[in-house]
């Protein structure tokens, strides 16, 4: 070993699902929303100008624009270059104590990533048989809590008071509950920032509102935790959001009633689906997000994932205990599912399953 190389910093990255070059694939693996953004978000950037000068670094008119949607005072919001940019920055500003952070075992797992990377102490107590939260897990001494709901790569979300139980009894910690899903069924903790002023609720734009490929992230809390992050995100990098993106995010956010339309599309389409995945021998919970995380009652789901991508379509695998039967399969176009589901109609019976 070369001397500079024990400096080297070594984590196990995080690893995003399949990117495949061909469009000619039906992408079911990234929860990316089948549907184009708003139309506005086009006219938006055809109109974006500027682009010699830097972005303003206090993204004002974003900012603003979702403290108006939401009802909330623009100095309870910090946005971020996609939700991923907003909990990297809540990691490094608040989780720097002795004591462990805590997050389930079965969750986004970029968490644990960033936990290693930051040099961050932290435990993962177990979900249930049901990949249900057990609250009680969490009433311990802590550093901070993560709590993703609606859960990922389970979909499953729990109710408000779920929520507030777990913050009433961490008031002494920060606790972020990362809403990535919940316009697709969820119910957000987002009232209960007025009543907790150690509750940051973490959103994006990348699930909802078709934006994953403009990176916008947003996060809202007491006034106190937003001016710390605003302060280590100044201390890294002053301009972090494109004009583009700032002009695109108030684009989307301005156009509601779009956004009402296509979500409950995918919810639709979500639940139809789920009804023909019953039917073919699947379980699962139901889902609160635009996915569903389910296995069969013979077939294995390495056998399922495997030979849908020689078939040209992307679900997600996850080769890891406890879940290493299960898909993750993202809620696409009508089109999308019905082909997916010709797919395993062919393949359960070729198989004798």
């Amino acid at each position: 070993m070369k001397a500079w190389e024990a400096n080297i910093r070594r984590v196990t990255p995080y690893v995003p699902g399949e990117q495949p070059k061909s469009k000619d694939v039906i992408k079911l693996n990234t929860n990316e929303n089948p549907y184009p953004p708003s139309p506005r978000v086009k006219e938006a950037l055809l109109n974006v100008d500027e682009l010699r000068k830097y972005p303003d670094p206090n993204v004002y008119d974003l900012r603003k624009a979702l403290a108006d949607y939401h009802k909330i005072d623009i100095n309870r919001m910090f946005v971020g270059v996609g939700s991923d940019d907003v909990l990297a920055n809540i990691f490094i500003t608040f989780f720097n104590g002795d004591k462990p952070v805590l997050f389930p075992d079965i969750t986004y797992s970029f968490y644990d990533v960033w936990a290693s990377l930051y040099n961050i102490p932290f435990e993962q107590p177990k979900l249930d048989d049901n990949f249900r939260i057990v609250k009680e897990d969490y009433y311990k001494p802590n550093g901070g809590i993560v709590i993703a709901n609606p859960n990922a790569p389970t979909a499953i979300a729990e109710p408000m008071s779920f929520i507030e139980d777990i913050v009433k009894n961490n008031q002494e910690s920060v606790v972020v509950v990362d809403e990535a899903y919940v316009d697709f069924g969820g119910e957000s903790a987002l009232p209960l920032i007025d009543k907790y002023d150690n509750l940051l609720v973490v959103r994006t734009f990348s699930k909802s509102r078709s934006l994953a490929g403009m990176r916008i992230g947003y996060v809202m809390g007491h006034e106190d935790l937003i001016a710390a992050l605003n302060d280590v995100k100044q201390s890294i990098n002053s301009y972090t959001m494109t004009r583009a993106s700032i002009d695109v995010g108030v684009a989307s956010v301005l156009d509601d009633d779009y956004f009402r339309e296509y979500v409950a599309k995918i919810v639709s389409t979500r639940e139809a689906f789920s009804k023909e995945m019953r039917e073919l021998g699947f379980t699962f919970a139901d889902s609160s997000a635009n996915f569903i995380f389910a296995k069969h009652n013979k077939a294995k789901a390495a056998d399922i994932y495997n030979a849908a991508k020689d078939k040209g379509i992307f679900v997600r695998y996850f080769n890891k205990p406890r879940i290493d039967n299960y898909l993750r399969i993202t809620i696409g176009t009508d089109e999308e599912m019905d082909k997916f589901l010709a797919f395993l109609k062919e393949f359960l019976t070729t198989s004798g399953c």
